[in-house]
């Protein structure tokens, strides 16, 4: 069964034909959704586009009264950081996604039938790409900037050194240029639940319930690594979930457990589990360095300005991997800053703590042409 949520919003769908992919294989015909929000001016130069994490989609904020909520609700919109008075925001389903853009559940032309895991392999490079492609398509000559969070930041920065001459800044949130060993690991154990649901089938497992315990127990452990320590501390503690007493000790329940159990049935009831495999290994797998020399030789070629987001909990892109970046481009001479966000939110606050983000950002942008915010870091204290 294809777990695709339909969202009733204005996701539009724009048809690029064929397309070679990184690895040599070629898809016979793709297609992009995505969303925009706001207007592109008379030069076509206003435009940001902004990229989605691991799960995500196109749908940033509700276009209208009634409409499903976003990712990115109080980013987007008059006087926030991504205005859309001032911008055209753009916000696609990447290459290998359920959400409406080619993916594992998208019907093979070849046999008929959904590719399952037989799908090519992507990667972020050809996720950006067909980004290029669909910002080509749209008329836009230049971007203001490509910003996101963990899978959309590493989208940010290989589109600075890939399309150097149409991006004139990025902001990578809670991301870095190559997943660490720890990262990979724990993608790694995510895959293996689902992969050893008997219910997965090999990838070929549409048109039945699917690997739901697989996807589930994915999720769970996702969720712990997006969160802090602190936080499930504060949120949960050992509270019992209901009355634990004269219970078998493993009918007995946490709070923090049942939330995980909330969390893997409601990524279950909203996403597919062959587009969880192949995006996480695209994290796996990305290296801005791979065929281009070494790790700092190849972020010194990105020339724009970088506004690198860390988050002072978040355990899976701990904030060196940010203050690395930063520090590796001032060397080279680059217009570089770094901001902490002090949240206990963990990973996550890269969608929680958007009250504080929009500051940031609209310091940066505002900023882009005055060198008093230049310099090398600056803090955000979270309100939460």
């Amino acid at each position: 069964m294809n777990r695709r949520c339909p969202r009733p919003s204005k996701r539009q769908y724009l048809d690029l034909g064929e397309h070679p992919l990184e690895s040599g294989e070629v898809l016979p015909s793709v297609r992009v959704a995505y969303e925009t929000y706001g207007e592109l001016n008379v030069r076509r130069d206003n435009a940001i586009l902004a990229c989605h994490a691991l799960t995500g989609d196109s749908h940033l904020t509700p276009h209208s009264a009634g409409d499903e909520p976003g990712w990115w609700d109080d980013m987007v919109g008059p006087g926030r950081a991504l205005d859309t008075n001032r911008y055209q925001i753009i916000c696609s389903n990447v290459l290998g996604g359920c959400y409406g853009t080619t993916g594992p559940s998208s019907t093979n032309p070849a046999t008929g039938r959904p590719y399952g895991s037989g799908f090519p392999a992507v990667s972020i490079r050809d996720m950006v790409r067909i980004q290029y492609r669909l910002v080509k398509e749209l008329g836009i000559h230049s971007l203001v900037t490509v910003t996101g969070g963990s899978m959309g930041g590493m989208q940010a920065l290989e589109w600075a050194l890939t399309y150097p001459d149409l991006v004139r800044s990025i902001i990578p949130m809670a991301a870095c240029g190559r997943l660490s060993a720890q990262g990979i690991a724990l993608n790694r154990v995510q895959r293996l639940a689902i992969m050893s649901d008997p219910d997965w089938q090999e990838g070929h497992y549409y048109g039945s319930a699917g690997p739901v315990s697989g996807l589930s127990l994915a999720r769970m452990i996702g969720i712990i690594t997006y969160k802090s320590e602190g936080l499930l501390a504060q949120q949960f503690g050992r509270r019992p979930q209901g009355e634990m007493r004269g219970k078998p000790p493993f009918d007995q329940s946490f709070s923090v457990e049942s939330y995980l159990d909330y969390q893997g049935q409601k990524l279950v009831d909203r996403f597919d589990a062959n587009t969880y495999l192949y995006l996480s290994r695209a994290m796996d797998l990305h290296d801005v360095a791979r065929g281009r020399g070494g790790y700092e030789e190849t972020l010194a070629r990105i020339v724009c300005p970088v506004l690198s987001v860390g988050i002072s909990s978040d355990y899976l892109f701990p904030p060196y991997q940010q203050r690395e970046m930063v520090q590796i481009l001032r060397r080279a001479g680059r217009d570089a800053r770094y901001c902490e966000l002090e949240s206990p939110c963990g990973h996550d606050a890269f969608l929680v703590e958007q009250e504080a983000l929009n500051l940031v950002i609209q310091e940066f942008l505002s900023g882009l042409n005055s060198e008093e915010t230049g310099g090398l870091a600056w803090s955000r204290k979270a309100s939460g």
